[in-house]
């Protein structure tokens, strides 16, 4: 995909954040491109969750900027619960309410949140989920499903909001190994259509061949940014490489 003529859908500008006086994200600048896998690697404690976690402000920047479909959700002036719609978040844990459905979940942010008719908020939770293939499963409840349509379930009510861009923080570390390759297909699907992701993962085989660009970081920094193939193309010298090379 061609970086020069596609649209930025979220800008890290310079971005630090300290956690009591400890820095634990140093000067950050990355876009991420409509359309775009980004991946974000490296070794725990380098910073990844934490800086997806300031691109929908749970956690606060210490300083810098983060332009999202050309909203400073950093600024003062910023509602960054209308934001927050526009940008998905889905999580290592799924976050389901255990007394409510799949479709019941999907649905609660559409009717409280973006204030839809339960008619509409049911078609829309209804063609999110057999958007998963889940389409089977809208009267189960959490404790009804694997944990691999749990976490299905948890990105279609992201994606029932409508996000611009899509922010994944491990989303399958907490799965079996053998339910991680139905949320990754899911995920790949979501690119296929044209969704623009930004991954925290360890899944290398997958970064190695679904990603646009993968972002190294180190020590609270990016250290290397390019394609996987570029990555890898460095060889041993690369940290970057060493890690895509090794993955599964």
């Amino acid at each position: 995909m061609s970086t020069t003529t596609a649209k930025s859908i979220l800008e890290i500008h310079a971005l630090y954040k300290s956690f009591n006086g400890t820095e634990v994200l140093k000067n950050i600048n990355l876009r991420v491109y409509e359309g775009e896998l980004v991946f974000l690697i490296g070794p725990s404690g380098s910073g990844k969750s934490t800086l997806l976690r300031c691109c929908n402000r749970l956690e606060e920047p210490s300083d810098g900027a983060i332009v999202v479909d050309g909203v400073n959700i950093t600024a003062v002036t910023t509602d960054i619960n209308q934001m927050r719609q526009r940008i998905g978040m889905v999580f290592q844990q799924f976050n389901l309410y255990p007394h409510m459905t799949a479709e019941q979940n999907v649905m609660l942010a559409l009717r409280r949140v973006q204030k839809k008719s339960l008619a509409e908020a049911r078609e829309i939770a209804h063609r999110e989920l057999e958007r998963m293939g889940l389409g089977t499963r809208l009267t189960h409840y959490p404790n009804q499903l694997s944990g691999g349509q749990q976490q299905r379930v948890a990105i279609a009510r992201t994606l029932a909001l409508g996000p611009k861009v899509m922010l994944l923080d491990e989303p399958t570390s907490a799965l079996d190994p053998q339910l991680v390759g139905e949320v990754l297909q899911a995920m790949r699907e979501l690119k296929d259509e044209g969704m623009t992701m930004l991954v925290v993962s360890h899944e290398m085989r997958f970064a190695r061949e679904a990603a646009d660009r993968v972002a190294f970081m180190e020590a609270g920094q990016i250290v290397e940014l390019g394609t996987p193939a570029e990555l890898i193309a460095r060889g041993p010298e690369s940290r970057a490489s060493q890690f895509l090379a090794h993955g599964h």
